[in-house]
């Protein structure tokens, strides 16, 4: 699993001109999910991102996690970021997840970061998505499962 998060002052996912998932200060997580992702991946991502220190503390460190702000996560499925892009001139996507596992992760991963007690918000599987933020600093980082 790769996850791109972004430190957002707010983020919104809209398909076919309606919002479908709305967040303000919190993290934009952008999830590509690969072939051998497994319910343990979920949970493992599920626990770091909700707990990975990004937020400025009171001496503007890194040290608050999007559960100590009390902030959201926006999860957006893009199965690009499991693309294999060493060599060539365009993206292979033979480690990607077939559309039934992802959905199916996805929807877990989404359900285990609302179970933490963190404000959860999604985009919509398989639609083409805008999405919308405003990154805060910017702060992006590339997590890997």
């Amino acid at each position: 699993m790769q996850v791109l998060i972004q430190r957002v002052s707010e983020a919104s996912v809209t398909v076919d001109g309606s919002v479908v998932g709305k967040i303000n200060k919190g993290l934009l997580a952008l999830v590509g999910i690969e072939a051998h992702d497994t319910e343990e991946t979920v949970q493992r991502a599920a626990q770091r991102l909700t707990k990975y220190r990004v937020f400025s503390d009171e001496n503007g460190k890194m040290n608050l996690s999007v559960k100590d702000i009390e902030g959201g996560i926006l999860v957006v499925s893009q199965f690009t970021l499991a693309a294999d892009t060493k060599r060539g001139l365009r993206p292979s996507f033979s480690s990607a997840a077939s559309p039934e596992l992802a959905q199916e992760l996805y929807l877990s991963l989404s359900q285990a970061i609302k179970e933490s007690g963190v404000k959860v918000a999604t985009g919509q599987f398989a639609a083409d998505m805008k999405v919308a933020l405003i990154n805060d600093g910017p702060v992006t980082f590339q997590l890997e499962f």
